[in-house]
């Protein structure tokens, strides 16, 4: 091997090196991503790695709910490798940036004005990208002023010269050349002048390596010449070359996430379920999403490197309040002089109080202030008024309505946003019952249909006066698998009757009997499962697709409801040591795990969640039966 191999062997590992120690550095400092980070990485290490082999940019684009740490990522790595004197970041919502400064209209302009260099490598990180939209939810096209140089970056990395700034300088020369012309023989003629920002784009635009004091002095003859110039020996040489860009799209795509993205009021849901759930996205679903914001031909300009960021992990969410606690504690003893140990329940509470699993770390760094910012000063103020000396520990629990100092054998309560808490609370023993039986009712009629246990049912809930139970979804729905989601709809209120008679049954099933309904209804007119298949009255629009020949269906509907309603009643019946076991753990611990489930109920439940009825194996029967007959006539 020759030096020169051997030299560049060298570099190419010292530089792969580099990178591996990145990424160890940023799974340090950003908890519950190290997936995340390792594709970053892995797609960032050909542009590291061998720039000189990269002849358009390199796109990665991140997609996730806020507050998970996207743009966070992108700084940070920046940082790291060397390129913060080489990092622009736009925020593409069109305001940001200088919203005075006429460069801050487009992307090259603000590259020109940044430490990137045209033909060499930088970093640009397009943030907030999905308010950057091209078209509205019908599909058409929305106006949009700022920024419009972007596809072209993204395609080639190419930018060809503002021709319509160039135009604008044009059209002032002509101007000012028209009122000399006509001014009064005793009036001062007006020498004309280009204003320092029109100095810019000319030197800029046409690669000039004059000065801009010099080129602010030319004549309009002098820069007259430089556009025919410009024009003549033809435009493709006056592309700027970005060509070794790295550029980082950025955004929250909520279409996405369904339902979950919205429901920011949300703190009741648990961190982990939710992170399965949006750790399934893909690049299919990112481009679904794309394609009811852009068009066709721009999605495609953003490649196929999409990362998509699921929601941060109990793990994650418990590692980040460790390391906020631990700083909190820090700061307050060196500015107080006492020391101080958290138990475990402040912890607890902290993560109780501050975890909204769609808003991502936001809400938590908000909460973390609010309760041990304060908390611990509180503390200390009440350490010291109690004549604690420097050095002396105090220790701050928690119990769910407050924090709780101690020092020398003497405690105080300190009172600390734990809302949330007391929001969950049911000190009610009635409605706890009440609520207890109902979500029990769903829940094991549930897993006796679908043969898994929800994924959970609580009854201690913040966000709205009731409880819930959360089942995995489905890929297919077959008739069977319908009439089951029916019976486990009607199943709270069953479990009502069952328990407390008819007189006492509540009016909390009225969203379950419309939900049932719903279910039944589409079964019998629009998913062909009746004795009839309705016909779907069409129009322009898709959304306007409605079965208006109701009257038919809607006693086949009624009594699907009424024998679902009584199936629920006899599994319920059958099964009263389970129901009154998940009713008892509701009303001790407030909710049910799957694990827990099992454990209460003594059911087996071993189907998997991905679990689909049998039609490989009804296939295979079929294709069976169908090869007998033919032997029989063979």
């Amino acid at each position: 091997m020759s030096d020169s191999q051997t030299n560049l062997r060298d570099q190419l590992a010292q530089k792969n090196q580099q990178l591996q120690n990145v990424a160890a550095q940023l799974k340090t400092e950003l908890f519950g991503i190290d997936a995340i980070i390792d594709r970053a990485i892995d797609a960032v290490r050909a542009w590291y790695v061998l720039p000189e082999l990269v002849t358009r940019p390199v796109i990665v684009c991140l997609w996730g709910l806020t507050g998970t740490g996207k743009t966070q990522l992108v700084r940070r790595l920046a940082q790291l490798l060397g390129f913060y004197d080489r990092f622009v970041e736009v925020q593409m919502d069109g305001f940001s940036n200088g919203a005075g400064w006429r460069g801050a209209q487009s992307i090259s302009g603000m590259l020109a004005e940044s430490g990137v260099r045209e033909g060499e490598p930088g970093i640009l990180a397009l943030d907030e990208f999905q308010r950057f939209r091209t078209i509205d939810v019908k599909r058409s096209e929305l106006r949009v002023e700022r920024y419009q140089d972007v596809w072209a970056l993204l395609s080639d990395g190419r930018l060809p010269p503002a021709l319509s700034l160039l135009g604008d300088i044009e059209a002032s020369i002509a101007e000012a050349a028209f009122d000399a012309e006509r001014a009064d023989a005793d009036e001062v003629k007006r020498r004309f002048k280009l204003r320092p920002w029109e100095a810019q784009e000319l030197q800029r635009n046409l690669k000039l390596d004059e000065p801009l004091l010099e080129i602010m002095a030319w004549t309009p003859e002098q820069i007259q010449q430089r556009l025919r110039a410009f024009r003549e020996e033809g435009q493709q040489q006056w592309d700027t070359d970005y060509t070794r860009l790295l550029v980082f799209v950025c955004g929250n795509l909520d279409e996405m996430y369904e339902d979950l993205a919205t429901s920011v009021d949300d703190c009741d849901s648990d961190a982990d379920i939710f992170h399965a759930l949006t750790a399934k996205l893909s690049v299919i679903d990112v481009k679904q999403a794309l394609n009811k914001r852009f068009k066709p031909e721009q999605v495609a300009r953003l490649g196929n490197e999409h990362i998509v960021y699921p929601s941060l992990s109990r793990q994650a969410y418990e590692q980040l309040i460790a390391q906020g606690s631990a700083r909190y504690v820090r700061e307050t003893e060196a500015r107080c002089g006492l020391r101080f140990e958290l138990a475990a329940s402040v912890r607890e509470q902290i993560y109780a109080n501050a975890v909204f699993p769609a808003q991502g770390t936001r809400p938590l760094f908000s909460s973390l202030h609010g309760i041990l910012g304060a908390g611990l000063a509180k503390a200390a103020l009440w350490a010291l008024a109690q004549g604690a000396d420097p050095g002396d520990l105090v220790g701050l629990a928690a119990d769910g309505r407050s924090l709780v100092a101690h020092w020398r054998g003497q405690s105080q309560a300190i009172a600390v946003p734990f809302e949330i808490s007391r929001l969950r609370q049911r000190n009610n023993a009635d409605f706890r019952a009440l609520l207890a039986v109902h979500e029990a009712g769903h829940g094991l009629v549930h897993a006796l249909l679908f043969g898994r246990a929800p994924r959970e049912i609580k009854i201690h809930v913040a966000s709205f006066e009731g409880g819930y139970n959360t089942y995995t979804s489905r890929k297919v729905w077959s008739r069977q698998n319908l009439e089951d989601a029916i019976c486990t709809s009607l199943a709270g209120r069953a479990a009502e009757l069952l328990v407390f008679g008819p007189a006492m049954s509540s009016s909390g099933a009225e969203s379950d009997l419309r939900k049932a309904t719903e279910t039944a209804a589409r079964m019998w007119r629009h998913t062909g499962h009746g004795e009839r298949i309705g016909r779907c009255d069409v129009s322009s629009e898709s959304g306007e697709h409605l079965l208006t020949d109701v009257e038919a269906t809607n006693a086949p509907v009624e009594a699907l409801l009424q024998a679902e309603h009584g199936r629920a009643t006899r599994l319920l019946a059958d099964h009263r040591d389970a129901l009154l076991a998940l009713v008892d753990e509701l009303m001790a611990q407030g909710q049910v795990t799957p694990t827990r489930f099992a454990q209460v109920t003594g059911l087996t439940l071993d189907r998997p969640a991905e679990a689909l009825d049998a039609y490989a194996q009804r296939l295979a029967e079929f294709r069976d039966a169908d090869n007998a007959v033919a032997r029989l006539r063979a």
